[in-house]
């Protein structure tokens, strides 16, 4: 009986719905929690950070201008396939942050949960946040959400999935496109959403996901004229990232910033709707009465 050679993965990095190369060429090793070999990742350059924004501000247009029920529907649909993946994101939960196979399996069962849930706020936030304002004239004043633009999210570097799905989706459902970083040190799941995410309804470019370490991607995020807001969660704890020298950076071109808490927040605990107002804009209008 022979025996088989082992097919070491090199992933690739999502970016405007394919999945290139790094452009410096550049891999690591990513190594599960008792440091055996998992997969080769490919190591995101600055340049790459920039391509990415360009393809998510490509993609802004289309993907903000569709109803907020269709982009519930699409949100569902990353639900659907990465359920139908359920045991392969077990398995790298698992491997990438140690722990029984049960929590693994429970992390994996609440990011769906959280994907739906999300989905289903995607048609009704405007009538929470928005409304009717009563003005002492003639006219209609309404207060309207809008998405923000192009964000940047530093995933959290210890929650593999369910993290990355909690800062990701609100981002998204509210017509955001998003560039993430992703956990240096433990990607795969993330990778692994990437194809989840190719192969559901998402437009090339809505979700852009880039791989390596936080030190050299970030910083270009967070100065990048054309990103209009940066999610700093993943910068608590990470090698080489200085939260304060990322915020100061945002500020040049006024974007809206999540602070970095000091640890990493527990991502069972109920979501509310705090990350998906965080990145909206409440435009007012103004309309004569009619006759």
């Amino acid at each position: 009986m022979s025996t088989r050679i082992d097919v070491r993965k090199t992933y690739k990095l999502y970016i405007g719905g394919a999945f290139p190369r790094s452009e410096s060429g550049r891999s690591y090793v990513v190594e599960d929690s008792k440091g055996t070999f998992l997969a080769n990742a490919s190591y995101a350059s600055r340049k790459d950070a920039r391509d990415a924004v360009v393809a998510a501000r490509k993609a802004f247009g289309g993907w903000s201008a569709r109803t907020p029920y269709n982009r519930g529907q699409v949100v569902y649909r990353i639900a659907e396939v990465l359920e139908g993946r359920r045991a392969q994101f077990v398995d790298e939960v698992q491997r990438s942050e140690g722990g029984t196979k049960r929590q693994a399996e429970a992390a994996v069962d609440e990011s769906v949960d959280r994907l739906v849930w999300y989905a289903g706020w995607a048609d009704k936030l405007a009538q929470v946040v928005g409304g009717t304002n009563p003005v002492a004239a003639p006219y209609f004043n309404f207060s309207v959400p809008e998405p923000t633009g192009v964000v940047a999210v530093l995933a959290p570097q210890q929650s593999s999935l369910l993290g990355l799905v909690s800062v990701v989706a609100p981002v998204i459902v509210t017509g955001n496109t998003v560039v993430v970083a992703t956990s240096a040190t433990r990607p795969l799941p993330a990778i692994t959403l990437s194809e989840v995410l190719a192969t559901s309804d998402v437009p090339g470019g809505v979700v852009n996901v880039l791989t390596g370490a936080l030190g050299d991607t970030a910083p270009t995020l967070a100065s990048h004229m054309d990103v209009n807001a940066i999610d700093l969660t993943g910068a608590a704890g990470a090698e080489g990232v200085d939260p304060t020298a990322l915020e100061v950076a945002a500020a040049e071109n006024l974007k809206r910033v999540v602070r970095a808490a000091a640890e990493e927040p527990d991502w069972t605990e109920a979501p509310g709707l705090d990350r998906m107002t965080a990145f909206l804009e409440t435009k007012t209008v103004w309309h004569p009465v009619g006759i």
